[in-house]
């Protein structure tokens, strides 16, 4: 059981986010909190179910998507906490509702749901929840929650530290990709917490048989440009697998920018990953996506998905089309100037 400490440093601002937290929940609330399920979001709704413990009837964790990534998987086997699929749960049987690590544009139809509490460190987009904290400058929303625990004397258990550290390293990319003092505070503050044993588990997860396909498929289908690799993968299982081919080709030799596309339940998903100042991942997905559906992210990593139905009809019915529209679109020199500051609505990957 996790205990309180009264050495851990309190923070009037956060102690003030913390006081405005609970005051949006009450003792006979029965609490959803949805988030589309990696490292970053299940560290999170563990870290607020921990925080709501005994303070209302009972939470419940929901995810919209379909986990088949080994290292998501290790560490929701290793943290023992119970994740449903959304479609398995009653919407009605829930009094407040929350998502973490995300927004509620980014869950489609779950949009017009009507959340409560948001929590969140990318790009902001309209909500009208009544309690939000979104911070785009944080590199995970696992060092906000962080800041959260320490604000109420929380010293989290070994496996809530070990998510949240986990989650911390994967969304900063070791501090390579965005992140700031405060990712770097949190870090720290879990570091002796953590469970060294089963990051190294999780880090070195095994890739599933079935994805084998895709890096056969995206080596041979790769093209790239000056320092860019891009890929269409056609129609994929899961849009996990976009990302795991984005990180990968990210490694290879002076390749600072990797972008996957591939088919999804009739969704475009985009993959975006850049290295580099004069680059901004979020705004090149906005620019390249924006105006057909769900995009953004952080400078160096961000998501876009639109649904089939909004891209022209010869894009989709041509075989053939799609792609060398994307290639196009894609593969196009950045722009010298970037654009203006724009709220990014996509949940970066």
């Amino acid at each position: 059981m996790e205990e309180k400490s009264p050495t851990l440093p309190r923070s009037s601002t956060m102690v003030e986010r913390l006081h405005r937290l609970f005051q949006a929940f009450s003792g006979d609330d029965r609490v959803l909190i949805v988030i589309s399920a990696d490292p970053d979001a299940i560290a999170s709704a563990m870290a607020l179910k921990r925080l709501l413990w005994r303070r209302v009837t009972s939470v419940t964790v929901a995810r919209t998507n379909v986990i088949r990534r080994t290292d998501n998987l290790a560490l929701i086997h290793y943290l023992k906490m119970p994740i449903v699929h959304i479609h398995h749960v009653n919407l009605h049987d829930f009094s407040k509702k929350v998502v973490v690590d995300g927004q509620p544009r980014h869950f489609g139809e779950l949009e017009s749901l009507g959340f409560d509490v948001i929590i969140d460190h990318h790009p902001a987009s309209p909500h009208r929840a009544r309690f939000a904290d979104i911070r785009p400058a944080y590199g995970a929303t696992a060092t906000m929650m962080t800041e959260y625990l320490r604000a109420a004397k929380i010293v989290p258990s070994v496996r809530l530290a070990t998510a949240l550290y986990y989650a911390i390293k994967t969304d900063t990319d070791n501090f390579v990709r965005q992140g700031q003092i405060e990712d770097v505070r949190a870090f720290r503050f879990l570091f002796p917490l953590k469970n060294k044993s089963m990051i190294h588990r999780f880090e070195n997860a095994e890739i599933s048989r079935g994805a084998l396909k895709y890096f056969q498929a995206a080596l041979g289908r790769l093209k790239t440009k000056r320092d860019t690799a891009f890929v269409f993968l056609g129609v994929v299982d899961n849009p996990d697998t976009l990302v795991i081919l984005a990180d990968f080709f990210m490694k290879i030799s002076n390749i600072h920018r990797a972008i996957t596309v591939g088919l999804y339940e009739n969704r475009l998903v985009a993959i975006f990953r850049t290295l580099g100042i004069r680059r901004n991942a979020g705004r090149e997905a906005i620019a390249a996506f924006g105006e057909f559906g769900s995009a953004g992210g952080h400078r160096s990593m961000a998501r876009a998905e639109v649904p089939l139905a909004n891209l022209p009809e010869k894009l989709v019915e041509k075989e053939g089309a799609l792609e060398r529209f994307l290639t196009r679109r894609l593969l196009a020199p950045p722009p010298k100037k970037e654009p203006a500051s724009g709220s990014g609505n996509g949940k970066s990957a």
